[in-house]
């Protein structure tokens, strides 16, 4: 890491300092745990509704662009919350309540907010769905599995005739369907549901929520066979936000915070972490209808243009585009920074090269750098486990558990640089367990009730534990060469990842049972275009130019990494985006490894050929 002695201060933020106890076990396993005690929360999610449309009924909730484009349309606490009354009243006069699930199939929106918070008034376990199941896949497999696991007594989607095709593949029956807008014919109108006058059924149907309350069935990203349908109570969602209250500014309580932001409720982060945490503190989230892909991420910047979020959270690709964005526009970097508080990143490690480039930028602005954050979690465990809450130049690293969570470390045996763990983790943030699946709750959980996250971690620091843990893999996806070296794909991925920005998008470590280590990489698109503007997007990854720079970045990383396990043997560049229907990604951008490569495997063997072609780099 740059040595940060001559930099300006972070922006100061009144958290706790970095705390662990740490216990070694007989049998050679350690137990991690946060001193701190948990803050209190409510009984129900829905509380927190009904506080803020009495404390602040006309400050924006929510907001989103009309046909993502337009002018801003704005919804109130207090609008909100009659909207949840309405929904939940028409739920109640249709029979609907306990037991009886509701789908959503659409995006982000304040429609689907209003149910989401009336099905959840009345107990109605809310199933949202990735979009991408219904809009991207053409097998709708997924989408029927879900359909057929859950059982759902109404779906809803925002436009019906975008999602028709979806619609005509489930065996509905007599099930309804409720659409905003684009009504399908025999369709219930959202209106209608929103014209429900209340009464008091409502407020009782509320009384009888308690903390083992289902809210959600949340789905996991399906990277391992069909998506697991995760059980979400209040509980699971009300203590994860007392932990991210543990650790929030306690300097600042009087500012609202606004974000804008773009992670989807069927998420778990943006589900559970984002969306509940402008509940728990009465902000304002502003429904950002860019994605952090290029193509998309302009729709982000013109709505940055507009709103400044006092809080930004994005995935490490984002960065890139946000970085270049910045540096290319004063105004926009100005507004930008004007009341920012800090930032964070997920899904991946932020590489410190794009981490020191943000923190130039922030030092030019505001005259002193930001505190750039990340946590760790799973759909299994109400979003976070551990934070890296304190203020560190160090990217790349989980942190530390947060409140009331136990970590779990098995040893698993010692990599190039440190020891390595399977991580078990136990709190009152984990769920009770997979909808309508017992035969997974019994793989998921081990004999003493600790979940089996299926991750490997190892220490930033062995001499000091609270320098926090690193991320270092699925534990299934790491593989050994015809030497008998063990190669840790997921450490090892993020790290060329960072060596190789920003060229490379993602990449798949390849080797299985080989002599040497290879990479198949997804390309930035955009970082290959400026190298070659002149090329034909089709073929440009076979540009000399691109060719040459991919070949310069190797060479460096196969200096500092001579190990056969490290050592970068060959590479080439893939143009065919990993396939959603497949599973080699998921709609949150996870690779799963070992699916890509058995459908990759010609480029595979392009990597291994005895004659190289003119696509493939040697290291």
């Amino acid at each position: 890491m740059p040595d940060q002695s001559n930099l300006p201060p972070f922006m100061h933020l009144n958290r706790p300092d970095a705390a662990a106890d740490v216990t070694h076990l007989d049998d050679g396993s350690i137990i991690m745990t946060c001193p701190r005690p948990l803050p209190p929360h409510p009984d129900s999610l829905i509380e927190h509704l009904l506080d803020n449309a009495r404390d602040v009924p006309d400050r924006t909730f929510l907001a989103e662009r009309e046909n993502n484009k337009g002018d801003w349309i704005h919804m109130t606490w207090g609008q909100c919350l009659a909207r949840a009354d309405a929904v939940a009243q028409w739920l109640l006069d249709q029979g609907f309540g306990p037991n009886k699930p509701v789908m959503i199939l659409s995006e982000n929106s304040l429609a689907q907010a209003a149910m989401m918070f009336g099905a959840m008034s009345v107990s109605a376990p809310l199933v949202q769905v990735s979009p991408a199941y219904s809009l991207l896949s053409t097998d709708y497999d997924k989408l029927k599995y879900i359909y057929d696991l859950t059982d759902p007594a109404l779906i809803m989607v925002e436009d019906g005739t975008r999602f028709a095709k979806a619609l005509a593949a489930l065996p509905l029956g007599d099930t309804p369907v409720v659409c905003v807008k684009d009504h399908l014919p025999n369709s219930i109108d959202f209106a209608e549901l929103l014209a429900t006058p209340k009464t008091a059924a409502v407020d009782d149907a509320r009384a009888k929520i308690t903390l083992d309350t289902v809210a959600k069935i949340l789905f996991t990203s399906g990277s391992t066979g069909m998506p697991k349908g995760v059980i979400n109570t209040h509980r699971m969602m009300l203590v994860v936000q007392s932990m991210l209250e543990d650790i929030r500014d306690a300097g600042n309580e009087d500012a609202v915070t606004v974000v804008l932001d773009w992670l989807p409720w069927h998420h778990t982060f943006g589900g559970n972490a984002t969306m509940n945490s402008i509940l728990r503190n009465a902000g304002t989230l502003y429904i950002d209808s860019g994605r952090p892909v290029p193509g998309l991420f302009e729709q982000t910047i013109n709505n940055l243009r507009e709103i400044n979020p006092t809080f930004f959270s994005c995935v490490p690709g984002a960065y890139t585009m946000l970085a270049e964005a910045l540096e290319d526009d004063a105004d926009l970097r100005k507004f930008f920074f004007s009341r920012l508080t800090g930032m964070s990143y997920g899904g991946a490690a932020l590489p410190q090269a794009l981490y020191e480039r943000m923190q130039k930028l922030a030092i030019a602005e505001i005259g002193q750098r930001i505190n750039i954050s990340t946590g760790y979690g799973a759909t299994e465990t109400g979003a976070l486990n551990t934070a890296v809450y304190w203020t560190t130049a160090r990217m790349g690293m989980l942190g530390l558990p947060m409140a009331e969570v136990q970590l779990k470390l098995i040893p698993l045996g010692q990599t190039d640089t440190a020891e390595k763990f399977e991580l078990h983790v136990k709190g009152p943030q984990i769920t009770p367990g997979y909808y309508k699946r017992p035969d997974l709750d019994a793989d998921a959980f081990d004999g003493e009730g600790w979940f089996k996250t299926g991750d490997a971690v190892t220490w930033v620091d062995e001499s000091d534990p609270l320098q926090s843990l690193s991320f270092a893999g699925r534990v299934t996806e790491d593989f050994k060469l015809t030497s008998g070296t063990w190669v840790h794909t997921g450490s090892l991925r993020v790290e060329v990842l960072a060596a190789l920005s920003p060229l490379a998008g993602d990449a798949l470590i390849c080797g299985h049972n080989r002599d040497h280590m290879a990479l198949a990489i997804w390309p930035n698109p955009s970082a290959l275009k400026a190298l070659a503007p002149d090329a034909d997007p089709a073929t440009y990854a076979g540009d000399p130019a691109v060719l040459s720079a991919l070949k310069e970045k190797i060479d460096a990383w196969n200096q500092a990494n001579p190990g056969n396990s490290r050592r970068i043997h060959r590479a080439l560049f893939m143009l065919t985006p990993p396939s959603i229907d497949a599973g080699e990604i998921t709609d949150k951008r996870y690779i799963n490894q070992r699916v890509a490569l058995d459908i990759r495997a010609a480029e595979v063997e392009r990597l291994y050929a005895d004659e190289i072609d003119a696509g493939v780099v040697s290291g």
